[in-house]
């Protein structure tokens, strides 16, 4: 069987550059005229080969004039992948503005009467565009107080298209977006608790004495709510890993769910530390409800939930605790790996990506692994339940993809033109968020005001405070030397080990989340993360300590090395000095900034080192990619080590100046003027 489409190769255009394949179809035989001599004229034509053009980069204008094919026909999946992702390139009102100009050309230009079909059918299409617009992405269009938006289609229907159902639709939008606005209500985004709120709530809920099955479909409900309300196309790289004051409105629901998770995670951890006289056996008790919460959740399919519960348990203030570790029974720890095993970054986090995709769309979950006894007891004494469940997945998995994309993929190609192919890549990503939202309704949960009062009235920890509390519940024998291994197989915790797949932060302040837009390495690593804004070193307790958060890491610390032939598992501890060392490095910078609305969060942008770049290139090319101006000059770069920061000297070769025993972490800061030269040995005092 021959394939029906097959690569003819490249078109290019003014403006545009198009992949042109050659699809074979059945041939149509036309209508048999009287005036024909042959019945089999044409009887032996039963296939024929068309020219299918897809766009692969171009201008703005030339992706406006792509909504419909070169026969003025609607093409849906463009249509789809543009209006998903065109916020990367363009503004709406760009947008908007070009799409209008081309449906008043092609009703003003004249044209022959042969073409007049076609032109119509343009048209026709530009309008269908319009009205998908519209009903899928209403949220572009409102821009209180007056959304000029939808004001100038408003005036465009009123002018060529009056009483048509489109111009219906506009004035439809148009009073509810206004209801909305005069109403103060509706169109926000309702957040997550905050981080830390007061305990002036009564409760009947106390752990570990709660009903796990109940607060699995509560933390399930809430998580519902958000994940319903995420608009995907703000999960892009180019939207979610912005810094400037805007990120807050463009990725709004993204950070919904973001603080959301870092809620549950710390509610984790401060129920587990916030008395420290509990004696060892009390304190196992809390561990095990919580982790009778997460089986609940595995079962409900909330694997954001179960993720943040998991994180909060492998955090640094009580993974610690050997002594209530070694307290629970080896069901509940062998429960615990289990669980945490779902989350392994081993492949390129394919334990969680096989769940996903065998359970996303499915009613019930039934897909364990081999070595999940516990999972595979419950599943199997539950049966098939007469609910169905919906499945809410673990944002960072596709936040992590969307940014690889990212920065892999150059947004531009030859001549300027947008690199429209990246987008398709994107789309192909927000296509299964959506999916799974669209799942997600099958979710059925009725609120319990008892258990809300019971979430918001627990005090929330910052990372030093909880970190004090462990050490006065188990206090240090003998300082660390050095980071703990990945794993730790401890026969006094039952095999307990901290799992690779869990970002944390270590902040001199109550740091919200931590969010690596893009970078890698290993987890166990990231403990030393660690300062976000203070150049201070911090305290010996301060810097032990960490913090779950929405990981959104990529696996890219050792991306310049050949394949070993062993599938993507994580990286060692240390490299193997009888290596030879990779072509480059993959390493992360963040901008050290005052900006307000990114208060408390780390974010991370990617950049390639090769093996011949020295400071000022690597600061040049980490500016590019953090959209700043300025001479490089201007700026000092330091690698975040664990216990300290190391500033690359002036003109080092930045390759071989780093430290690779640790996460490629480094910090961009404006360089601080020199301080005055000392007079006779005393600093020159200034003058009033």
């Amino acid at each position: 069987m021959q394939p029906t489409w097959r690569l003819w190769g490249e078109e290019r255009v003014d403006g545009a550059i198009y992949t042109v394949y050659l699809k074979k179809v059945r041939y149509h035989r036309p209508t048999r005229s009287a005036s024909s001599e042959s019945d089999d004229e044409i009887s032996h034509l039963e296939w024929e080969t068309v020219r299918v053009r897809f766009v692969k980069a171009g201008t703005v204008e030339r992706l406006v004039e792509a909504l419909a094919t070169d026969d003025g026909e609607l093409e849906s999946t463009y249509v789809n992948v543009f209006l998903a992702t065109y916020r990367s390139f363009a503004e709406c009102g760009r947008v908007l503005d070009l799409l209008l100009r081309r449906y008043e050309a092609l009703a003003s230009e004249e044209v022959l009467p042969t073409a007049i079909d076609t032109s119509q059918q343009h048209r026709k299409t530009l309008v269908a565009c319009l009205h998908v617009w519209l009903d899928t992405y209403p949220e572009d269009f409102r821009q209180p107080p007056h959304h000029p938006a939808l004001q100038q289609l408003l005036a465009f229907t009123q002018l060529h298209l009056p009483g048509s159902e489109l111009h219906s639709k506009v004035l439809q939008k148009l009073a509810i977006f206004s209801a909305e606005h005069n109403g103060g209500g509706g169109g926000g985004v309702c957040l997550a608790p905050g981080m830390r709120l007061a305990a002036h709530h009564t409760s009947a809920y106390r752990l570990p004495h709660v009903p796990h099955r109940h607060f699995a479909e509560q933390l399930t409900r809430m998580d519902m709510e958000l994940f319903k309300k995420l608009v995907p196309h703000q999960c892009l790289g180019a939207v979610w890993s912005r810094r400037d004051k805007d990120r807050s409105h463009d990725a709004a629901t993204v950070l919904a769910t973001v603080n959301q998770f870092n809620a549950v995670s710390f509610r984790v951890i401060s129920t587990v530390l916030v008395e420290p006289n509990l004696r060892p056996l009390e304190r196992s008790d809390i561990l095990a409800a919580w982790l009778d919460i997460a089986r609940e959740l595995r079962v409900l399919k909330n694997f954001s939930s179960l993720k943040a519960i998991i994180s909060g348990l492998q955090s640094n203030p009580v993974y610690r605790l050997r002594k209530t570790w070694a307290l629970l029974t080896k069901e509940k720890a062998e429960l615990f790996e289990e669980l945490a095993r779902i989350f392994s970054e081993d492949n390129n986090r394919w334990a969680q990506r096989e769940l996903l995709m065998r359970e996303g769309t499915a009613k019930f979950a039934d897909t364990v692994g081999e070595n999940d006894r516990h999972l595979q007891k419950l599943l199997h004494e539950r049966g098939s339940p007469g609910v169905s469940h919906g499945t809410i997945p673990y944002l960072g998995t596709f936040l992590t993809d969307l940014t690889m994309i990212d920065t892999a993929i150059p947004d531009t190609v030859a001549d300027g033109l947008i690199n429209f192919d990246k987008r398709r890549k994107e789309f192909e990503v927000l296509a299964q968020i959506k999916l799974l939202q669209g799942a997600a309704n099958a979710y059925h949960l009725p609120s319990d005001p008892m258990f809300d009062r019971w979430f918001d009235s627990v005090i929330v920890l910052d990372d030093r405070e909880a970190y004090q509390l462990s050490c006065q519940i188990e206090p240090q024998t003998n300082p660390p030397k050095e980071r703990r291994p990945k794993k730790m197989n401890d026969n006094n915790t039952h095999g307990h080990r901290k799992n690779d797949s869990i970002a944390s932060t270590s902040s001199s302040n109550s740091s919200q989340f931590y969010c690596e837009t893009d970078g890698a390495g290993n987890a166990w690593k990231r403990d030393s993360l660690e300062r976000r804004s203070s150049p201070t070193r911090l305290s010996h307790g301060s810097s032990s300590s960490s913090l779950p958060s929405l990981d959104v890491s990529l696996s890219s610390a050792n991306s310049g090395q050949k394949p070993n032939g062993k599938a993507g598992g994580a990286s060692p501890a240390h490299p193997n000095p009888n290596r030879t060392g990779p072509d480059f490095y993959i390493i992360r910078v963040t901008y050290e900034s005052d900006c307000v609305e990114t208060e408390g969060v780390v974010l991370y942008k990617s950049i390639m080192l090769s093996n011949n770049e020295r400071t000022p290139q690597v600061i040049r090319n980490a500016m590019l990619k953090l959209n700043l101006d300025g001479d490089p000059d201007g700026y000092t770069l330091a690698q975040v080590l664990p216990e300290r920061e190391m500033v690359l000297p002036a003109n080092a070769n930045v390759y071989y100046a780093v430290n690779t025993a640790y996460n490629l972490n480094f910090i961009l800061r404006p360089r601080r003027p020199a301080p005055e030269p000392a007079l006779n040995g005393k600093p020159r005092s200034k003058r009033a």
